[in-house]
């Protein structure tokens, strides 16, 4: 087992559609630990140091639209292996792809065309984890 750290972003959509308190409580359920929460609105700044590998794509702008549109909550929780735990949790990006017990194939669907609203991200390694945590937070750094 390995104990490591993860950012988890819960999206707009998700936020909007009340899923915060079910997020929160899967991560609780599986005993990993919530080591800082807050609620906030993204800059553009933010989204471009996290996107950085999308900013150039045509599809950026769309999501840098989605992402501002409302607030989101970042979290940073710990356990053993929750970086792959998570992602399994969470499910695939594309909703219509991910199992009903997953959070996307819970509360998630295609919305057509446009940015992918799937409720949450989370850091995809350990790398991504350090990275993407000292964006949001970087008052922990």
């Amino acid at each position: 087992m390995s104990e490591e750290r993860t950012l988890i972003l819960i999206k707009p959509d998700g936020v909007q559609c009340g899923h915060v308190g079910h997020v929160l409580s899967r991560i609780e359920n599986r005993r990993y630990e919530l080591k800082a929460l807050k609620m906030i609105n993204a800059t553009k700044e933010q989204l471009r140091q996290h996107y950085s590998q999308l900013v150039d794509k045509p599809y950026y702008p769309g999501i840098e639209e989605f992402m501002t549109s409302g607030p989101l909550v970042a979290i940073i929780a710990e356990g053993d292996e929750i970086i792959e735990t998570f992602r399994k949790m969470a499910g695939p990006t594309n909703p219509s792809e991910a199992m009903p017990g997953t959070i996307r194939g819970d509360f998630a669907r295609a919305w057509g065309p446009g940015p992918i609203k799937n409720v949450v991200h989370s850091s995809d390694s350990r790398e991504s984890a350090e990275k993407e945590i000292k964006i949001w937070f970087p008052e922990r750094n």
